[in-house]
């Protein structure tokens, strides 16, 4: 079935389902909300009092991950074919921008889909927003930071993105375009904006569908099967437990002094590969042993990694009194238990 069939379709099924919230009632709207980040989100802000109306063509979120509340709304569209745009950024009190295209396999395998998308919506997004100035908090990526040495990425880093014909770095420069797309509006049509770099946000609902490395292992080691680590392993990344991601995010919307402004937002705690690998098996309790992948056999010749990536996180610390800081080992077993809970 085509796209857009299953898209009416599945709106058709939604709106039965959801309660009448009216696009001018007011609202926190959040694109991208049934997506992994952006369910927990919605979850927070319904318990905060929030009334929240989620857009989301479902392409890599679920229905599953949120469930029927009173106070929610889902318009299951794209952000740039929702028809209500317009109604509803104008009756918002805040807006979430997390609707992209994400993981590393579906950048490597649908690279125009993923630029199309991640610029496309934003677009669209921004200039809804633009005509009441309502503040938009975008969600954008450690990747914008490309090759760089830096032990610590900082938001005033310079960036060393790759070349364009390693496609990888396609997805970067589109996250990139959005961060000054984001600010031009702040600029020119005085539209609050923050920015928002997430490293490596990892936790309940999250799968390994897209590549994303913490539920991959978990479910090989689960499995006492060997995890596939790329390359020899030595490469170092550090990770977020989405609810201390959505506290961050949260408390940025909420902070007047953080608009117009770049923030890091993720751990510190920095672990290679290889030694993630280990840690969860001993967390799992697993049989499984670690086995190495080239490269080139899981992403194509040519594919370019990010040796390290290290967010400094002061300045969101400073601005919000809060610092990301479960440590790996707690954020490895709470995404253990949910992913056992779900079979």
């Amino acid at each position: 079935m085509p796209l857009a069939s299953r898209l009416n379709a599945t709106s058709r099924r939604v709106k039965s389902a959801m309660p009448p919230i009216a696009p001018s009632q007011p609202h926190v709207l959040v694109t991208g909300g049934a997506g992994f980040i952006g369910s927990h989100l919605v979850e927070r802000l319904l318990t905060d009092g929030k009334t929240v109306v989620v857009v989301d063509d479902l392409s890599t979120g679920s229905l599953d991950n949120l469930k029927a509340h009173p106070r929610l709304r889902v318009v299951v569209s794209t952000v740039s074919g929702c028809a209500e745009l317009p109604q509803l950024a104008d009756a918002a009190e805040s807006i979430y921008h997390l609707a992209a295209a994400v993981g590393v396999e579906m950048v490597i395998n649908a690279p125009i889909h993923t630029l199309l998308t991640n610029l496309r919506e934003t677009e669209a997004l921004l200039a809804a927003a633009a005509p009441r100035r309502v503040p938009v908090l975008l969600a954008s990526t450690s990747e914008v930071y490309g090759k760089s040495q830096q032990p610590a990425f900082d938001e005033g880093d310079d960036l060393l993105i790759g070349p364009p014909h390693q496609t990888r770095w396609g997805y970067a420069c589109s996250k990139l375009m959005d961060e000054f797309l984001a600010l031009a509006y702040a600029r020119e049509r005085s539209l609050p904006v923050i920015v928002t770099r997430l490293f490596n946000t990892v936790g309940p609902r999250q799968t390994g569908r897209y590549g994303m490395v913490l539920p991959r292992f978990i479910a090989a080691a689960r499995a006492n099967q060997p995890l596939q680590v790329y390359g020899n392993g030595s490469q170092t990344r550090c990770f977020c437990l989405v609810s201390d991601t959505v506290e961050a995010l949260v408390r940025l919307q909420n902070c007047p002094a953080a608009r117009g402004e770049i923030f890091n937002v993720g751990g510190t705690e920095e672990v290679s590969m290889r030694q993630l690998a280990q840690v969860v098996i001993e967390v799992v309790g697993s049989r499984s042993t670690i086995e190495y992948i080239p490269y080139s056999q899981a992403y194509g010749a040519g594919f370019e990694d990010m040796r390290r990536r290290k967010p400094q996180v002061d300045k969101l610390a400073r601005l919000t009194g809060f610092r990301p800081a479960t440590p790996l080992r707690q954020i490895i077993q709470a995404t253990s238990t949910a992913l056992s809970a779900c079979g």
